[in-house]
């Protein structure tokens, strides 16, 4: 699995580990189109996507609250991502295993949103 570590000066949640991408749609734009647009911006990269879950999810940060309706796309990509560091600033493969041990062993180092969607993603395989 590609994950990517947030750049350190987004406004929530920098510098943790979470999913190889996010997006919000524009107005009028599709969420298939939003989430190509934010692989290209994000990673450097396009490939195949299909929706394969959504989820609900509420969580603070200091002052700012998140209370989201997250769709969840997968696809396969085999290649070097082209970071953008105002997004991104680090990438990594990890093997699936690993990664849950991981989070286990250190919650604190992965977004809300990516704990959740990961062990939903596992329940689906």
């Amino acid at each position: 699995m590609l994950l990517q570590k947030r750049a350190k000066t987004k406004y929530h949640c920098g510098g943790l580990w979470t999913n190889t991408c996010c997006s919000h749609p524009r107005p009028g734009e599709s969420l298939e189109e939003a989430v190509h647009r934010r692989l290209k911006e994000e990673m450097g990269f396009d490939c195949d996507l299909k929706e394969d879950f959504s989820f609900i999810y509420k969580a603070n940060f200091g002052e700012l609250t998140e209370w989201e309706f997250d769709h969840v796309f997968t696809g396969k990509f085999d290649g070097e991502p082209k970071i953008n560091p105002e997004e991104v600033d680090d990438f990594k493969w990890i093997n699936v295993r690993v990664l849950q041990e991981d989070i286990k062993e250190n919650p604190t180092k992965y977004t809300p949103w990516f704990k959740i969607a990961i062990k939903k993603l596992n329940l689906k395989k």
